[in-house]
C-alpha cells in the first residue's frame, strides 16, 4: 500500500528543459547568424552533391554512390540536431515535450549508427579499389553497394528503436533540465530516478560495439591500402592512392574523436560544455565539412559541376 502511494506521488515528467549551446545572451545573436548560414550551406553543399551524383553517369560508380548516401544522411542529420540548436540561441533555454525529445533521439542516434556503418563501408570500398583492382567490379557491383547500404540504414534504424524504447522506459521524476542544447543519451541517463545500471552497461557496450567496431573495420582496411601502397613501383601510383584516401581518413578521424570521447565511457557521467563543443563538431562541422573533403576536391565531380554550371574547363 505504501509502495502504490509512494509510486502515486511520483510526477513523471511531461517535458524537458534544453539549456542550449551557450547561456551568454551578448554572443548569442552573432553564434545564432554563424550556425544559420552554416546550416544553409550545409544543405545547398549535400543537395547539390546529391544532384551530381545521381544525375550524372560519369559519377554511377560504387565511391559515389556511398558519397550520394552519406550527403542524404548529413542532410537528415543537422536537420535532427540544427534547429534544437537555433532555438536556443534564439531565445535562450526553452521547453520540449517528452514525446518531442524521444523522436529527436531516435532520429540522432539512428543517424549517428548509420554513418559509423556507411564511413566502414567506403574505407573498405576503398580497400578493395586498391587492394584488389581486377575483382573490383565484382566485389563491388551495385547489388553488393546497395545490399550495404541498406543495412547501414535499417541497421541504425533497428539499433536506435531498442535504444530509444528502453531511454523512454525509465521513469522521469524531476529534474528535467538538459545541459545539452539536443535531446541526447547521456544527459537523459543523467535525469532518470530510477536505478539505471543495466541500462548504462547496454548503452556503453552497444557504443562500444557500433563504435569500435565500424572503427576497427575501417582500421584494418586502411593498414591493408598502406602496405599495398608502400609496395606499389610508381610513386604515381602511391600519390594518387593516398590522394583517394586521405580525405576519408580526415573525416573518420574528426568523427570517431568526438564520438568515441561522449559515447565510449559510462553514460552517466555529468554532461559538461565541453561534450557540447565536441557534439558541435560531429554535428555541424563534419556534415559541413564531408562535401568540400570528399567531393568538391574531386576531379571527376570538379568536370561534372563545371559542366552543370556550363563554366569553361581550367
Amino acid at each position: 500500500m505504501e509502495r502504490s502511494l509512494e509510486l502515486a506521488n511520483m510526477t513523471r515528467v511531461q517535458e524537458f528543459i534544453l539549456l542550449g549551446l551557450s547561456p551568454r545572451v551578448n554572443i548569442r545573436d552573432a553564434l545564432f547568424a554563424v550556425f544559420l548560414t552554416l546550416y544553409l550551406l550545409t544543405l545547398l553543399e549535400n543537395t547539390l552533391i546529391i544532384y551530381l551524383v545521381y544525375s550524372h553517369s560519369e559519377l554511377h560508380k560504387p565511391m559515389y554512390f556511398f558519397l550520394g548516401n552519406l550527403s542524404c544522411l548529413e542532410m537528415c542529420y543537422v536537420s535532427v540536431t540544427m534547429p534544437s540548436l537555433l532555438v536556443g540561441l534564439w531565445i535562450g533555454s526553452y521547453h520540449i515535450s517528452f514525446t518531442v525529445c524521444m523522436t529527436q533521439l531516435f532520429f540522432f542516434v539512428s543517424l549517428i549508427c548509420i554513418e559509423c556503418t556507411l564511413l566502414a563501408s567506403m574505407a573498405y570500398d576503398h580497400y578493395v579499389a586498391i587492394c584488389h583492382p581486377l575483382h573490383y567490379p565484382l566485389l563491388m557491383r551495385p547489388q553488393v553497394c546497395l545490399g550495404l547500404s541498406l543495412s547501414s540504414w535499417l541497421g541504425g534504424l533497428m539499433v536506435s528503436g531498442v535504444k530509444t524504447t528502453c531511454i523512454a522506459s525509465l521513469s522521469y521524476c524531476g529534474p528535467n533540465v538538459l545541459n545539452q542544447f539536443f535531446c541526447d543519451v547521456s544527459p537523459l541517463l543523467n535525469l532518470s530516478c530510477t536505478h539505471v545500471a543495466l541500462m548504462e552497461l547496454v548503452d556503453f557496450i552497444s557504443g562500444i560495439v557500433i563504435f569500435c567496431g565500424t572503427l576497427l573495420v575501417a582500421l584494418a582496411s586502411y593498414s591493408a591500402i598502406g602496405l599495398a601502397v608502400l609496395h606499389m613501383a610508381s610513386a604515381a601510383a602511391r600519390r594518387k592512392a593516398f590522394s583517394t584516401c586521405a580525405s576519408h581518413l580526415v573525416v573518420v578521424g574528426i568523427f570517431y574523436s568526438a564520438a568515441l570521447f561522449i559515447y565510449c565511457r559510462p553514460s552517466r557521467i555529468k554532461s559538461m560544455d565541453l561534450n557540447k563543443v565536441l557534439s558541435v563538431t560531429y554535428t555541424v562541422v563534419t556534415p559541413m565539412c564531408n562535401p568540400i573533403i570528399y567531393c568538391l576536391r574531386n576531379k571527376e565531380v570538379h568536370a561534372v559541376l563545371r559542366k552543370t554550371l556550363h563554366l569553361p574547363r581550367c
